[in-house]
């Protein structure tokens, strides 16, 4: 009875292998990893959906089913790398990708995850791919990245190309005077010193045809100008007056008035110095306090903060400029110190206050409200260029690492 038993068992256990070996198997060996034929199965599901929700003629089942398979070799072997190199993604940095996933399809994560569900996902599964993308980023970005070099006369050579100029560079709106001689441009010049208007000054003086406007020409990106024109007036700042430019009409004189465009962006910025003390275990925040109050009332009584800044700061960043940050925007600084900055009058030393580096005081130096248009331009046409070249290189890796790997297809049929 015994035995029977122990046969009726080893039946199952055989049916239930079988079944199991049918239902996932291995299909491709990767290295140290495996595709399973789901793995496989699935992918080919969601490029068939696609091409059906797109309306569109799909290759046959097989060029598909090697693009799937390619696909998925190339995201094992990313996935070996980067857990050779012990990347990891936490729940916390997931849910906050995830949620901003949501909002950005206008979802509530609640209201996201009823949406997949309903669109027959699982969310499980949908984290886990969200997980994998976020690895398979992580680690290209560092093989990737680090092999990009843009030259500096790649990049401005890039900046003087039409996508550049057309894409990227602002309007202008300029006023301009123009006069027949030297002796009148002399005499604008001198109009133009002693603070008269620049408007009244073209209605008075000026020969061209924008008189009636007051000498405003039309909006226009500094390519579309005269050369002579963009070369005076191209990356200056709202309210920059050129020197006289002369020309076969005559002498000009321009103004900047405006810009406009996608890239145009004001910012008010400080310019600010402060000393800091940073408690230990040798000198308690009480002391550290008391300490640097010392070194305050030295400043009020005379003594050069640079030079006390220089002797006695502990930021190591700006201790050897006498205290000086460089002018900074909002949202870069401590919020306490941000908050300081802001309040207290030029020129006058701060009360002592904490932020999470220790204790500070400072003295606000300048305050101004800059352009920073020519910034974002070239931080734009920066990014252009990276991502051309980041696609190129990892393009070249990734057929790198396909051509360096073991990979070995199991016969499933």
């Amino acid at each position: 009875m015994k035995n029977t038993i122990l046969i009726f068992f080893s039946a199952i256990s055989i049916h239930l292998f079988s079944a199991l070996e049918i239902l996932d198997r291995v299909a491709v060996i990767v290295d140290d990893g495996l595709i399973m034929q789901s793995q496989i199965d699935s992918g080919m599901a969601e490029i068939i959906q696609r091409y059906d929700d797109q309306n569109v003629p799909k290759p046959n089942n097989k060029v598909l089913r090697d693009q799937v398979i390619e696909t998925l070799i190339i995201e094992e072997l990313q996935l070996q790398l980067a857990s050779n190199y012990g990347i990891r993604v936490g729940d916390e940095e997931l849910n906050s990708t995830i949620s901003r996933i949501a909002a950005n399809n206008k979802y509530s994560l609640e209201g996201f995850i009823a949406y997949i569900e309903n669109d027959g996902r699982s969310y499980e599964d949908f984290r886990e791919d969200v997980k994998k993308q976020i690895i398979i980023q992580r680690i290209q970005r560092g093989r990737v990245g680090a092999e990009i070099n843009i030259t500096e006369k790649e990049f401005e050579a890039f900046l003087q190309t039409d996508e550049s100029l057309l894409g990227l560079e602002p309007e202008l709106l300029v006023r301009q005077i123009l006069v027949k001689n030297i002796k009148d441009i002399n005499v604008i010049e001198k109009k133009i010193e002693d603070g008269e208007s620049f408007e009244e000054i073209a209605i008075d003086s000026s020969l061209n045809s924008y008189i009636q406007n007051q000498g405003l020409m039309e909006w226009k990106k500094a390519n579309e100008m005269p050369k002579l024109f963009s070369d005076a007036i191209k990356d200056k700042n709202v309210g920059f007056i050129t020197e006289p430019i002369k020309s076969g009409a005559g002498y000009h004189i321009l103004k900047l008035e405006n810009k406009k465009g996608s890239y145009v962006r004001y910012e008010d910025q400080w310019l600010a110095r402060h000393i800091l003390f940073i408690p230990s275990t040798i000198r308690n925040e009480e002391q550290t306090k008391i300490e640097l109050g010392e070194i305050r009332k030295q400043i009020l009584d005379g003594e050069d903060f640079a030079s006390l800044a220089d002797k006695f700061s502990e930021d190591p960043g700006s201790a050897k400029n006498g205290g000086e940050l460089g002018w900074l925007g909002m949202g870069v600084l401590a919020a306490e110190f941000e908050r300081t900055m802001i309040d207290i009058e030029l020129g006058k030393i701060s009360e002592i206050f904490q932020t999470e580096f220790g204790f500070h005081f400072l003295e606000v130096l300048d305050k101004r409200n800059h352009d920073m248009t020519r910034d974002l331009i070239k931080d734009e046409a920066y990014s252009i260029l990276y991502e051309r070249k980041y696609d190129e290189e990892l393009e070249n890796t990734l057929r790198s690492m396909r051509a360096e790997a073991f990979v070995e297809f199991k016969d499933l049929d």
